[in-house]
C-alpha cells in the first residue's frame, strides 16, 4: 500500500465510511460505557505490547510468493474484541476496537493509512459479531449460562467475523496488491477460522466470567494464558524475521559481487515455489524449497569476481574454480537450523540425472528433490533473462530446451511441474536493476557450447 492505487484508496474509504456508519447507530438506552471503556482500554493496552503491526492486513501473494497466512488475526489480540462482541450492543461493541487499532504500532510505510484501514476492518468486523450474536439470543446464553447453547452464537459470531475480514481483506489484495481477483480469497477464511475460533473461546470465556458473582476481575485472569501463548507465538515471528534478514543479506552480497545475474536468485526463487506448488507441497516445505533457490548462488562469494564478471569464455582451470560454488555455498549455511533440505539443493543444485554434472557426479534418484526442482528453475531463469553479452530466449523457447534436456539433465517431472504453473500463472517476475537499462545485444547465431548458470559459455 506504499503507493496505493486510486481503486483502493476508494475501497479504503468505503470501508472506513462503513466502519463510521456501524459507530453511528444509536446504542441501547442501558449500554454499559464502563464496560466499553475498560474494555477498550485493555484492547490498546494489549495491542501496545504483544505483536507489532506491519501491514494491518495480510502479505501480498503471487505464484511465487508464500501464500498470506489470512485475516490480520495472527497479529491481533482478539479475546478483548470477542468478549465485547459478547457483551455489548453492536455500536458498542465496535467502539471497543477503534482506540487500539488507531494506536498499534505500524512499522511500514504510510503508517496513517494502514491504521484507517486496519481500524476501519476490525470495527466493521466487531459489529458484524456482535449483530449476530445478539440474533442469537447469546446475552441470554452468557448471562444464564446456558451451555452448550451458548457455544452457538458465539461460534456463529466468530463466522461472522471471519467472514467479514476475509471480505475486507480479498479486496485490499486484488485492488492495493494487484494479487488476481480469483486468488485473492482464496483461502483466506479457512486459515483463519482455527486462530480465530480459539480466540473466541478465550473471549467468550471472559463474558462469561464477567456476568458471573466473580465479576469483571475474574474475566481478566483468562488473558494471561493467552498474552503468553501471544507472547510465544511473537517471539517465532521475531525468530522468522531474523531469518529472512539472513537471506537477504545474503543474497545481497551474491548480487553485489556478481552483477551480471542481480535479481537472479530471487527469481529461482519464485520458479522454484512455482514448481513446489505444482508438486502439491505443503507450505513449510515450500517456503524452504523457496528458500534454496534464493540461496543457491551464495557460494559464489567465495569465487574470484574477476571470474563471476569475465564476458567471454572460461578457461578449463577457472571453470574448476567457479564449480566449487556449491560446496563453498554449502559450507556457508552447514550451520542455520532452519533452512533444513535447502542446504541439500544448494549443494548439489548442478547434478545432472545421467552423472554428468558437480560437484559429485550424483545419478537419478541420489539427487534430492529440492535440488532437482533448483536445477530446474536455475536453468530456465538464465535462459529467460537478459545479460549484456547475449538476449534472454523467449519463455516457449526456454522451456522447449528444458523438455529437450529432460531425462539426462534435468528431472522430467519437475519440468512438466515448471510448464504447467506457467501455463496457469504466466511468468512475471519483477524487473531488476541492470536488466532494463542497457539495450540488448544484437542476435547473432546461436552458439553450440553448453552455457553455465549465468548464461556464460564455457569450453
Amino acid at each position: 500500500m506504499a503507493t496505493m492505487p486510486a481503486g483502493a484508496r476508494v475501497y479504503v474509504a468505503c470501508a472506513v465510511l462503513a466502519a463510521l456508519a456501524c459507530l453511528a447507530v444509536p446504542p441501547a438506552a442501558r449500554t454499559p460505557w464502563w464496560i466499553v471503556a475498560l474494555l477498550a482500554a485493555l484492547y490498546a493496552g494489549c495491542e501496545r505490547i504483544t505483536l507489532p503491526h506491519g501491514s494491518g492486513g495480510v502479505a501480498p501473494r503471487g505464484a511465487g510468493r508464500p501464500a498470506p497466512r489470512g485475516p490480520d488475526t495472527f497479529r491481533t489480540f482478539l479475546p478483548v474484541l470477542l468478549a465485547g462482541a459478547f457483551l455489548l450492543p453492536p455500536s458498542a461493541a465496535a467502539l471497543v476496537a477503534l482506540p487500539g487499532a488507531l494506536l498499534a504500532r505500524v512499522e511500514q510505510r504510510p503508517r496513517g493509512p494502514r491504521r484507517i484501514w486496519r481500524a476501519a476492518r476490525l470495527t466493521v468486523a466487531v459489529w458484524a459479531a456482535s449483530l449476530v450474536h445478539r440474533a442469537l439470543d447469546g446475552p441470554d446464553a452468557v448471562a444464564g449460562p446456558r451451555f452448550p447453547y451458548a457455544l452457538v452464537p458465539a461460534g456463529a459470531a466468530v463466522l461472522a467475523f471471519c467472514l467479514v475480514l476475509t471480505l475486507l481483506d480479498g479486496g485490499i489484495l486484488a485492488l492495493a496488491e494487484r494479487v488476481p481477483v480469483r486468488a485473492a480469497w482464496r483461502g483466506l477464511l479457512f486459515r483463519s477460522l482455527a486462530p480465530v475460533a480459539v480466540h473466541g473461546l478465550a473471549g467468550l470465556m471472559m463474558a462469561v466470567l464477567w456476568r458471573s458473582p466473580y465479576g469483571p476481575v475474574s474475566a481478566l485472569l483468562v488473558l494471561l494464558p493467552m498474552y503468553v501463548s501471544c507472547w510465544v507465538f511473537a517471539q517465532y515471528h521475531r525468530e522468522r524475521a531474523a531469518h529472512q534478514a539472513t537471506i537477504r543479506a545474503l543474497v545481497q552480497a551474491v548480487d553485489i559481487k556478481d552483477g551480471y545475474t542481480r535479481g537472479h536468485s530471487e527469481r529461482v526463487g519464485q520458479a522454484s515455489m512455482m514448481i513446489a506448488r505444482e508438486l502439491g507441497m505443503d507450505d513449510e516445505r515450500a517456503e524452504v524449497l523457496r528458500f534454496a533457490g534464493i540461496l543457491h548462488d551464495v557460494g559464489k562469494l567465495g569465487v574470484p569476481t574477476r571470474l563471476l564478471r569475465k564476458d567471454g569464455p572460461l578457461t578449463p582451470d577457472e571453470r574448476r574454480i567457479i564449480e566449487l560454488h556449491p560446496e563453498y555455498g554449502h559450507e556457508m549455511v552447514r550451520g542455520i537450523g532452519f533452512l533444513g533440505e535447502a542446504r541439500s539443493a544448494i549443494l548439489h543444485h548442478h547434478e545432472r540425472l545421467d552423472g554428468s554434472g558437480y560437484p559429485y557426479g550424483l545419478v537419478g534418484g541420489q539427487i534430492p528433490e529440492f535440488a532437482r526442482v533448483v536445477a530446474v528453475a536455475d536453468a530456465f531463469d538464465a535462459m529467460t533473462s537478459t545479460r549484456s553479452y547475449r538476449r534472454a530466449r523467449p519463455v516457449p523457447a526456454a522451456l522447449a530446451e528444458l523438455e529437450r534436456c529432460a531425462g539426462a539433465q534435468f528431472d522430467p517431472g519437475m519440468v512438466h511441474a515448471l510448464v504447467r504453473a506457467l501455463d496457469r500463472h504466466g511468468w512475471n517476475p519483477a524487473v531488476t536493476a541492470g536488466e532494463d537499462r542497457a539495450a540488448p545485444p544484437a542476435p547473432g547465431p546461436p552458439d553450440p557450447r553448453p552455457a553455465d548458470s549465468a548464461g556464460r559459455r564455457v569450453p
